[in-house]
Parts: structure tokens; sequence; C-alpha cells
């Protein structure tokens, strides 16, 4: 966290929380929410602004509860969350990366929804797989030792008691069936924190 931000905690204790105006949808951008995208449910508009994403990036925290937010100054500004606290995406050198820059080099739990999207967690890096990078994955999913084809995921997501494994970095992790509806639960975050 930064030092102004900390210095700004000190002084000003008692801000009241932020809840629905800052968003991270699925592949990863933070979206300002204002009153008109909350009242008619709307995405926001995407935050572009290097320095500002950096400031945000560097001040992106988990309570003790499981919500997700990102600490302006004194203000904690709560973030709704589309997906999961972090989005990965594949990159050729890195071989994954979180929406921050951030390379995801070791992964502890693998999952993969009933709806067919990946999702690795390392502590408390939670991220779902930006669903334009599932093909470039596609090779890292291995079924009785062998890549995975299309026909196959189908059949393991209706029967997922076959071994499945996501090979990563020299280690071979079993993937995991979650419901998508359960997976917040399961993995212990907030997607909408509210008052």
């Amino acid at each position: 966290m930064d030092d102004i931000v900390q210095q700004a905690m000190a002084k000003w204790p008692n801000v009241p929380h932020c809840h629905g105006w800052l968003a991270l949808d699925a592949r990863g951008v933070f979206r300002m929410r204002d009153e008109a995208a909350q009242t008619n449910n709307l995405a926001g508009d995407p935050i572009r602004h290097a320095a500002l994403l950096a400031f945000i990036h560097r001040n992106y925290a988990r309570d003790d509860q499981g919500a997700w937010y990102f600490q302006n100054g004194p203000q904690r500004v709560y973030v709704d969350l589309a997906a999961t606290p972090y989005i990965a995406r594949t990159d050729p050198a890195a071989g994954l990366v979180l929406q921050d820059g951030q390379p995801l080099t070791s992964l502890e739990q693998v999952f993969l929804t009933n709806e067919g999207q990946l999702v690795f967690q390392n502590g408390e890096h939670i991220a779902m797989l930006d669903d334009r990078d599932m093909a470039e994955c596609l090779p890292y999913l291995h079924w009785q030792a062998h890549a995975i084809g299309d026909t196959q995921l189908l059949e393991w997501l209706d029967a997922p008691d076959v071994n499945l494994q996501f090979v990563f970095g020299g280690k071979a992790i079993s993937v995991q069936l979650v419901q998508r509806a359960d997976l917040a639960a399961q993995l212990g975050f907030i997607p909408l924190p509210r008052k």
C-alpha cells in the first residue's frame, strides 16, 4: 500500500466506505460505475488512465470477510467482481499474468466451472482465465496423460470423476469441478460487497 494512502488513513480514520462505484469485469478491466450505471445495471466506463490503474493495483486488497477493495486515500472503495478478484491472461514469456501484470508463477489449485471457465488459485490470488485465452490454455489440460480435446473436455464436465490435470510450470495439478454459482462461496470471496 502506498505511503500517502497510509498517511491519509491515519489522518482521517472514519471516512465511510464506498460501495457499487468500482467494478472489475471478467476480462480484468476496472470500471467506474456512476449512479446511472448502477441504477440501470450497466457495466460502467472502463478506466484507461495508466497512472490511476497503477494506483488502484498497488492499493488493491482483501478485507477479513473476503470483500476486495481499493484503498483510495482514507476511503475503502469496494469492488464489484464480475468473476473473481483477479483475472488471468496468457503471456508468451510468463505463462500466466494477472490483470495488474504480476506473473502467476505457481498454482496451488485449479478449478473448471460447469460453464467451462478455468480458475486458478495461488494464496489470495484467485483468478479466472480471460475467456479469450481459453484456447491458449487447452494444451495445459491433460486427461490420461494426453492433451485434452474439446469433446473430451465436454465429457469431463458431464462426468468429472476422471482425473483431469492442468500441467503448468513442470507440475501437474488435479482440476476440480466447481459450480459457477458456488465459486465465490467455495473460494472465500464476496462478489458484490455491500454495507
